[in-house]
């Protein structure tokens, strides 16, 4: 391994893998190092781009915390958390298309009964949302369980709003719940808003240099899990909304847009008399069956 030079250096590291024991590991390393390599020698890489990008992926590190993934928003601008969700979710034609995660999940959120206001307070016009969960031949399933989250009217997730004393946040917009007997879910909560994605650090940074805005459009995140099933994560997006075309982590599918539907005042559909304009999403999920082995 001595006297290396830029014609030689790539082999050896190759070679270098040869006692790794975990053959999947090992394949993805060889062409991690492979295409490393040829992109610092098809771009001619200067010594000071390198170590600006080394200060950059550092300041991704330092921004992130329990409360804010920027890896993940860099994964999601670069098209990378697109492609990694296509090529491991391709389903049977009918099944509800799966999309990005997003960085705003969140563990531990409460669960509510049907019909419930999962706002818990979050800032919006209020929406009451609705739909089946179905298996592909259409049978119901029920007791399937939901988890919802969405942005505030300003574009906030709750764990980005001041913490409360005890140093926690609150859950707002933010749930679970399960299907009826007939796989049906309703809840209430508030209208899905266009919104940026934190765009205040290194990755803002970055999609300003490029040109690029960081909005995202109008969108309900969903991660449904029911036994014998795949989970699904995925969004609604409401149609209309003027980033549909431009999203900044390419999330949206035709399959998943979706008519918010406002209401005049009167009954809502849990029943409840509402003084002001409301509005309505309905919207059916078809889960795709587990294949052998998973």
């Amino acid at each position: 391994m001595r006297n290396l030079n830029e014609d030689t250096i790539t082999q050896a590291v190759i070679a270098s893998l040869g006692g790794c024991g975990d053959s999947r590991l090992r394949t993805v390393m060889t062409s991690l190092v492979q295409h490393l390599h040829s992109f610092a020698r098809e771009t001619k890489l200067t010594e000071a781009e390198w170590q600006a990008a080394i200060a950059f992926l550092t300041a991704v590190g330092h921004i992130t915390d329990d409360k804010r993934q920027e890896f993940i928003l860099l994964s999601d601008v670069l098209g990378l958390s697109t492609l990694v969700t296509a090529q491991n979710h391709a389903k049977p034609a009918g099944c509800t298309e799966a999309t990005v995660f997003g960085p705003f999940y969140v563990e531990g959120s409460p669960e509510y009964a049907q019909f419930d206001d999962i706002a818990n307070g979050a800032r919006g016009e209020p929406c009451f949302v609705s739909g089946y969960v179905r298996a592909l031949d259409g049978q119901p399933l029920a007791n399937a369980l939901l988890e919802v989250w969405q942005a505030d009217e300003d574009g906030h997730y709750d764990v980005q709003l001041v913490p409360e004393d005890d140093g926690t946040h609150a859950h707002r917009a933010r749930g679970k719940l399960r299907t009826d007997a007939n796989g049906r879910f309703a809840f209430r909560s508030i209208l899905a808003e266009p919104y940026p994605i934190p765009h205040d650090g290194p990755v803002g940074a970055m999609l300003d240099a490029l040109g690029r805005h960081p909005w995202r459009p109008a969108h309900l995140h969903f991660m449904i899990e029911a036994p014998g099933y795949e989970t699904l994560i995925t969004h609604v997006f409401r149609d209309g909304d003027r980033y549909l075309d431009s999203d900044a982590v390419f999330g949206v599918r035709s399959t998943l847009v979706a008519q918010w539907v406002q209401q005049p005042s009167g009954t809502a559909p849990d029943g409840s008399q509402m003084d002001v304009p409301f509005y309505t999403l309905d919207y059916d999920f078809v889960l795709n069956p587990k294949g052998p082995g998973r």
